[in-house]
């Protein structure tokens, strides 16, 4: 907008300077007549007034003024070119008029009708006329009126210049913008993918302080919750572990009084409730890990993926390649929770999988009782097991699932259950095609190392 109207001001100018040329013609031609003159015998003035006048400009002379007032703004800049080329210095009195005229493009009265409608015609009614009075005080009393009209000029479009000016002020916008541009949506686009990455628990340190005050502050907020969200995710997952290894001491103790009680009932039952809390110690310290390993992302093959989970009950009903970056290990560990799940409650568990872009899309079938509408969402949570809709003799503790959405999640993907028409549950799994993560091996991040040691006190603590 402001280079048009840059543009606009400077045609305009052109104009208004084709104006100020025709004025100051037209002084000049007044200035002449007025010294011829005044240094002219009176017998020949008639003479030099009509050899003076033509269409465009009219002379004659008179006892009284044709301009009737003595101070015009719009005609300062003729009056003083009047007195330069008079060579007056305000002693004589010289009154100037421009104004518009309403009486079309008709320059002057001895202009014929015909050939000023050819003129407009010719000037497509593009021109508007622009009348100038002066009125000279002569030597002797004596005063020169002098009338002229002239055209307004349109705007003075050269091409070349404009097309120049138009491609060399655009050359210059989109350098200066895309340099601007690119220094302000560069650092947000690495902060977005940073945070992404964050999202599936890749982050990769601290990103690098750049670009324009506002994201420099930006960056460094998400560098402290960065830091922070590493540190609170393995912090709660140490002690996790810590806590579920911790038990294992006294509910071995607990078993061993047990084996030592003499009434046989009160024996069994205590036995039988200490390998109870001993499998829900085990299966904590597996959620811990699942939800706290650290490994790098690979591109996998799903078909090979699921070929290494050999199961009775197992059937792979999709047999194309399809390659997605994922933590193998953590992968595979959540589909054997889906599978098992679906054998365990529906006896069998059937596979696909297909793109579905941007996406991979894996489906695990079951031929079981299903879940309840309203308790589909809930069933992810830690230690939930639907009794109305699963036996309760089928073994579990209710985190195969949790585990599951957590490292799908930690992948970007999503997973939700749904019951089918024909009888059974479905599992639908969504992993992104293309994922921008990359593990970080820079231990100097106080985050990474904090996650580092964390991952050796758990494989300590399962020693």
């Amino acid at each position: 907008m402001a280079q048009a109207l840059s543009l606009w001001l400077f045609v305009d100018e052109r104009s208004l300077a084709v104006q100020a040329a025709i004025g100051a013609e037209a002084a000049g031609r007044a200035a002449n007549v007025a010294r011829l003159i005044e240094g002219a015998p009176s017998d020949l003035h008639s003479q030099i007034i009509s050899a003076a006048t033509s269409p465009l400009v009219r002379f004659d002379l008179s006892t009284q003024p044709k301009v009737t007032h003595e101070h015009e703004n719009q005609g300062v800049a003729v009056e003083t070119r009047l007195r330069a080329l008079l060579g007056d210095s305000y002693s004589r009195d010289i009154r100037v008029e421009v104004h518009e005229t309403e009486q079309g493009l008709l320059p002057l009265p001895n202009l014929s009708p015909e050939l000023a409608e050819m003129h407009a015609e010719m000037m497509q009614g593009r021109l508007a006329a622009i009348e100038m009075e002066l009125s000279i005080a002569l030597a002797g009393g004596q005063w020169l009126n002098v009338g002229t009209r002239f055209e307004r000029p349109p705007l003075q479009w050269s091409l070349a210049s404009n097309v120049s000016f138009v491609i060399t002020a655009s050359l210059l916008l989109v350098v200066s913008f895309w340099f601007l541009l690119t220094r302000l949506t560069g650092p947000l686009n690495t902060l977005a993918e940073a945070s992404e990455r964050l999202g599936r628990g890749a982050g990769e340190g601290p990103l690098p302080i750049v670009g324009p005050k506002e994201v420099q502050d930006l960056t460094r907020a998400f560098n402290t919750m960065q830091d922070r969200l590493t540190r609170f995710v393995s912090d709660r997952t140490q002690m996790m572990a810590a806590l579920a290894h911790d038990l294992r001491s006294p509910l071995t103790a607990l078993r061993v009084r047990a084996e030592m009680v003499g009434d046989e009932d009160t024996r069994v039952s205590l036995i039988a409730s200490s390998e109870e809390m001993q499998q829900m110690v085990e299966a904590t310290l597996d959620f811990a890990k699942g939800v706290g390993q650290h490994e790098e992302v690979n591109p996998t093959d799903v078909r090979e993926l699921m070929a290494s989970l050999e199961a009775p009950g197992l059937s792979l009903l999709s047999n194309e390649a399809l390659v997605i970056p994922v933590k193998p290990s953590a992968m595979r560990r959540a589909l054997r929770n889906l599978t098992e799940n679906a054998i365990r409650y529906g006896n069998e568990a059937s596979v696909t999988w297909q793109v579905v872009r941007p996406d991979a899309v894996i489906w695990v079938d079951d031929r079981g009782p299903g879940i309840p509408d309203s308790e589909l969402e809930a069933v992810f949570g830690p230690y939930v097991r639907l009794e109305t809709s699963r036996s309760r003799n089928t073994g579990g503790h209710g985190l195969g699932l949790s585990i599951a959405r957590s490292i799908i999640l930690e992948h970007g993907g999503a997973i939700s259950l749904s019951n089918l028409p024909e009888g059974g549950l479905r599992a639908q799994v969504r992993l992104p095609l293309e994922l921008e993560m990359q593990a970080s091996s820079n231990t100097d991040h106080p985050a990474q190392e904090n996650h580092t040691k964390g991952l050796d006190v758990r494989n300590h603590l399962k020693a």
